[in-house]
């Protein structure tokens, strides 16, 4: 019998974003398969919390959130977070190093899961730790060959080098970067021309299915072997943007999935975004019409 949801699961960074006024669960890999799960996805998330209240916490704010809490290790360090300050919308981040989802062991159970998995999402930042960007390898290696693997480059602060962002390349079938990300992959990578032409490079180089170009408050590209599809980002009043990019991500991908093709996938994608601009936090309640 053919499966009524596709399998979608988060590697990585689960944490809490610390806001002057309060505290928000997040994690780049996790806020895409939350967006994923609420448009419909069967959304697990892999990680590690610390043996600690926010552990508690931030496990409950899954499970009431409907992706599946099984597959998150208890480990002895601290759970994650990362303090967030916003200027006119825009968020800057300081991010705690030495935590739990810096030690996400490999378990059986998880191996199982990533043998049925549809997508999943995976980032530089969870990569930082070597006990992490072990498990990450070896989950991937056990993906069925039909799976999306969808690399979000995600830079921040100084975890990143061109070594792990290529070796990421060569895991993943889709790349997601924006348009500042991909200017400082200009030097490294030593790439020439315009936009257009250094994501058809990587696409070429690294046999991408889809390459996501995200450019902030102007517009957005998705890139696939057949078709391009660009879209004016819409203009609306921001609240915040801490996980818009995943949430487009998320849409994207569950979008695709379902079968829907390239430019209504993309459409749908912009449009969830739009409205997670709007909301505090990134896992804001969907509205019935979204």
């Amino acid at each position: 019998m053919e499966k009524s949801k596709p399998v979608v699961v988060g590697i990585g960074e689960l944490l809490w974003d610390v806001f002057p006024e309060v505290k928000k669960a997040g994690g780049a890999p996790i806020n895409f398969v939350y967006h994923a799960t609420q448009l419909g996805a069967e959304g697990y998330a892999i990680s590690a919390v610390g043996n600690d209240v926010f552990g508690t916490e931030i496990i409950q704010e899954l499970d009431k959130n409907g992706i599946d809490s099984n597959y998150i290790s208890t480990v002895e360090y601290p759970t994650g977070s990362v303090m967030v300050e916003l200027k006119n919308g825009i968020p800057s981040y300081t991010i705690i190093e030495g935590v739990a989802w810096d030690h996400i062991p490999l378990t059986q159970a998880s191996i199982d899961l990533m043998k049925r998995a549809d997508a999943v999402c995976f980032g530089t930042l969870a990569q930082r730790a070597a006990e992490s960007r072990e498990t990450l390898r070896t989950l991937l290696s056990y993906m069925p060959s039909h799976a999306l693997r969808f690399f979000d480059i995600n830079i921040r602060q100084h975890f990143y080098s061109k070594e792990l962002i290529e070796s990421l390349l060569e895991l993943a079938n889709v790349f997601k970067i924006n348009d500042e990300e991909l200017e400082m992959l200009r030097p490294m990578f030593g790439l020439e021309g315009t936009i257009e032409d250094m994501c058809r490079w990587f696409m070429k180089k690294y046999g991408l299915r889809y390459l996501v170009l995200t450019a902030g408050a102007e517009y957005s590209t998705i890139f696939s072997e057949e078709e391009v599809s660009t879209i004016p980002t819409p203009k609306v009043q921001v609240v915040d943007t801490v996980g818009a990019g995943d949430s487009f991500s998320g849409a994207f991908i569950s979008s695709i999935l379902t079968g829907k093709p390239l430019r209504e996938a993309h459409e749908k994608a912009v449009t969830v975004a739009a409205y997670v601009c709007t909301q505090s936090g990134a896992w804001p309640a969907y509205p019935k019409d979204l």
